[in-house]
């Protein structure tokens, strides 16, 4: 049996008398998916190069080599030529060997006074930072696309619902403003995930610090933490910003998963209130006149998946005793799949709201149906003295005698209200007409048509004012 100090596929394999059965040796790998960390993993190798330059541990020379070394790593794998091993079982030993190939013996030198433990921790909080950019900007395209379409639908009425059941009046743009405050919502939580995840394990090592005087300090200001994580137990073996942004990733897609709902009922025969561009649905293989709505359905299903990983990344660290265990490798797979799946769910709604059709006579026509302005006209009473509960019942009944006429409320004879109540007069018909309802409501968060736009206005500034922090 060969020396496994001499194998590639041991680089801790001094202490061991065999190899690492095969089997093994392809389980606990991890390459397979934590490859996607080199970008992370390489500039926090500069760094860390850098600081051992300066405390003397690395020479100048030897520096230069590595930095040059891990700059041509980087290239050789975003062109496609880099030979990742599962022998080497992650994208640290991976690139570490690399570099070794390359340059010889000074790519020994460059894990003086570090772990994998803190080096994994560092590289996914990297990463997280460069994601939250990303998916920070695909949020603010979407709740763009939100306000524009609200402040075109300022002034467009549709029922609003409470159990499914058409209940008020309301704008189409103001219901589309309501998805964009869920919006700003899950944009403030990733913001709050991302500050605290926003410090530096590096230093910690493998879980008690190191004896070199090491300047974490400056490793965390060049990598653009915010602040160095302060015991090194816990440095290597958090996972809580892992959790944290994949709850918030959970949250955004039952966002998401409610307004893919409203979008697949309101397409259907039964509202047909929008339509879906065809880019956005497909056909039937054995109906020939369906369009179904799959890009909601699918991010409705979606939103599963994404549940899932947080109950799953909850579990992996519910019983984990400090500090790092090789459980944490499980983190990354749920991780990398929530933010894909987030990625692909904001394109896909950013791309589809801009896209959609407005039936408006339809929607003014469900308003009418459900006999919205029912409050109103209780409203009415009231402020002609009626008390509340008596104006309940007189509508109630007004109700009643609308929908056994099969009309509208606002198209009851004067007299047959008044007969109802005397206080009614004939500057009712002012209050049961949905553009009365609708701009009566001209209160601050209100329905009217001048406050969604003024909302609109409002939101785009909010936007702004919300954007994440450039770092790192």
């Amino acid at each position: 049996m060969s020396d496994p100090t001499d194998s590639p596929a041991s680089p801790w394999g001094g202490r061991f008398n065999e190899s690492t059965d095969a089997f093994v040796q392809a389980f606990t790998a991890s390459v397979g998916f934590d490859r996607r960390l080199y970008a992370q993993d390489i500039r926090g190798s500069i760094a860390h190069a850098r600081m051992l330059a300066r405390i003397g541990v690395l020479s100048n020379e030897d520096l230069l080599t590595i930095e040059a070394g891990l700059t041509a790593i980087r290239q050789e794998i975003e062109n496609g030529r880099f030979e990742w091993s599962v022998a080497l079982e992650d994208v640290h030993m991976n690139i570490e060997a690399r570099l070794t190939e390359r340059i010889g013996v000074a790519g020994k030198r460059l894990h003086t006074g570090r772990s994998r433990n803190d080096q994994v921790a560092t590289d996914v909080r990297l990463y997280l930072k460069d994601v939250a950019r990303e998916l920070d900007a695909r949020l603010v395209t979407l709740m763009h696309g939100l306000v524009d379409r609200a402040e075109a639908e300022a002034a467009t009425v549709m029922p609003g619902y409470t159990h499914l059941q058409a209940a008020q009046p309301v704008t189409f743009g103001h219901h589309l403003l309501a998805w964009f405050e869920m919006l700003a919502r899950d944009r403030a939580r990733l913001a709050d995930c991302i500050a605290r995840a926003d410090e530096l394990p590096l230093g910690a090592a493998a879980l008690a610090g190191t004896s070199y005087p090491i300047d974490r300090e400056g490793v965390a200001a060049e990598l653009g933490f915010a602040r160095v994580a302060a015991n090194s137990l816990d440095a290597v073996s958090d996972r809580d910003f892992v959790i944290e942004f994949t709850a918030f990733a959970a949250i955004l897609m039952m966002h998401l998963s409610r307004f893919s709902e409203e979008l697949v009922l309101w397409s259907s025969q039964a509202f047909g209130f929008i339509e879906l561009a065809d880019a956005f649905c497909t056909g039937s293989s054995i109906m020939p006149q369906k369009k179904n709505p799959d890009v909601p359905e699918l991010v409705r299903g979606k939103t599963g998946r994404v549940f899932g990983h947080l109950m799953a990344l909850l579990t992996l660290m519910k019983s984990q005793p400090l500090a790092y265990n090789k459980d944490n490798q499980e983190d990354k797979e749920p991780l990398f799949d929530t933010i894909d799946t987030l990625h692909g769910c904001l394109r896909a709604f950013a791309d589809l709201i801009p896209a959609i059709g407005v039936r408006r006579e339809r929607m003014r026509e469900a308003a009418v149906a459900g006999f919205t302005t029912a409050t109103d006209l209780a409203d009415y009473l009231v402020r002609r003295g009626v008390p509340f509960r008596d104006a309940h019942a007189i509508v109630g009944r007004a109700v009643a005698m609308a929908e056994a006429e099969r009309l509208d409320l606002a198209a009851l004879p004067l007299e047959r209200l008044r007969a109802l109540s005397a206080v009614i007069d004939e500057d009712v018909r002012e209050v049961l007409t949905l553009d009365g309802s609708v701009a009566a409501r001209a209160h601050y968060g209100g329905t009217a048509p001048v406050r969604v736009r003024e909302a609109a206005q409002t939101a785009r500034r909010r936007i702004e004012a919300g954007a994440l922090q450039r770092s790192g």
